[in-house]
C-alpha cells in the first residue's frame, strides 16, 4: 500500500515538474517577443526622433542665420510654414526652383509688421512690412476668419501665389487658396494681394491701427511693387493665426521622413526628387 502511494506521488511530481518547465518556457519566449517588440519601437521612436530633429535643425539654422527672432516672428509659426512648403513641394503645388516663403502672422496686431518674406536659400530675410487684414475679421487685431463670399474676412492657411493683373488697386497679385473650406474660394472672391493708402504709419497715428481690406492681404504702395516681384509666379503665402478648428494637409508631418538638409545650398528632398 505505500508503495502504490509512493509510486502515485512520484508520477504527479514529475507532472508538476513538466508542467513548470513547459510554463517557464513559455513565460520566457513571451518575455523574448516583449523585448524585441519594445526594441523594435525605441528603435523606430529614435529615427523618427532622427529625422524630426535634422528637419528642427535646419528651419532652427534658417531662424537664426536670417534674423528672424529680432524681426518678431516666432519660431513655431515659421516652421508650420516650412513644414507647408515643403508639402506643397512635394505635391508639385508651386515651383520646382521656389526658395521664397512669406508669412502672415495675425496673432499679432495690425500696429506691427507682421509680413515677412524670407529666402530659405540665401537664409535670408528679404522684406518685415505691414499687411492689412479683412475689415470683417476685428479692428487692430484679426479675430475672425471666413472663406465666404461678402464676408470681408480674412481667411487663413496655404496660398500659391499666380500671376500679375492690373485691377482698381493698380498691379496686383492673384493667390490660389490651397485649403479646402479655409482659403479655397480666394478665386471666386477675388482675394489678391495689393495695394492700399491705408497700410501705412500716418493710418496708424491716426486711428491706432490700420486701414481695413475686404478681406485681402493689403500692403503699402511704397512695397507693393517689390514684394509682387519677389512672390509672384506660384511661390508659397503662409496666413497664420491660433484659432481652433483651421487644419490643413499641408502641416502633414509624415514629409518629415524625406527630409534631407541640404548639403549643396540647394532646397531638396530626399526621395522625393525635388
Amino acid at each position: 500500500m505505500i508503495k502504490t502511494i509512493t509510486g502515485h506521488m512520484k508520477r504527479r511530481l514529475w507532472l508538476a515538474i513538466t508542467l513548470l518547465i513547459i510554463l517557464s518556457f513559455a513565460i520566457i519566449s513571451s518575455r523574448s517577443a516583449t523585448v524585441k517588440k519594445a526594441g523594435a519601437i525605441v528603435k523606430k521612436e529614435s529615427k523618427t526622433n532622427t529625422v524630426n530633429s535634422a528637419f528642427a535643425g535646419y528651419v532652427s539654422d534658417i531662424y537664426q542665420t536670417a534674423g528672424l527672432k529680432t524681426s518678431g516672428l516666432d519660431y513655431d509659426v515659421f516652421q508650420k510654414a516650412i513644414t507647408g512648403y515643403y508639402n506643397l513641394k512635394q505635391n508639385n503645388k508651386i515651383a520646382a526652383n521656389s526658395s521664397v516663403v512669406t508669412v502672415v502672422d495675425f496673432n499679432k496686431a495690425s500696429t506691427v509688421k507682421r509680413m515677412w518674406i524670407v529666402d530659405l536659400l540665401k537664409k535670408q530675410l528679404l522684406l518685415n512690412t505691414w499687411v492689412a487684414h479683412g475689415q470683417g475679421s476685428g479692428d487692430d487685431l484679426a479675430t475672425q476668419f471666413s472663406d465666404k463670399t461678402d464676408s470681408h474676412q480674412s481667411s487663413l492657411g496655404f496660398y500659391v501665389t499666380d500671376d500679375v493683373y492690373y485691377g482698381k488697386h493698380g498691379r496686383s497679385l492673384r493667390l490660389d487658396g490651397m485649403d479646402a473650406g479655409f482659403n479655397s474660394n480666394a478665386r471666386s472672391r477675388a482675394v489678391v494681394l495689393h495695394a492700399a493708402a491705408y497700410v501705412c504709419e500716418n493710418t496708424i497715428k491716426q486711428l491706432g491701427r490700420l486701414g481695413r481690406s475686404f478681406g485681402c492681404p493689403a500692403v503699402s504702395p511704397e512695397v507693393s511693387n517689390q514684394i509682387i516681384d519677389l512672390i509672384k509666379g506660384h511661390n508659397m503665402l503662409f496666413v497664420n493665426a491660433n484659432v481652433s478648428g483651421y487644419n490643413s494637409k499641408y502641416l502633414n508631418d509624415s514629409l518629415l521622413s524625406q527630409f534631407t538638409a541640404p548639403a549643396d545650398s540647394s532646397v531638396q528632398l530626399s526621395k522625393a526628387g525635388i
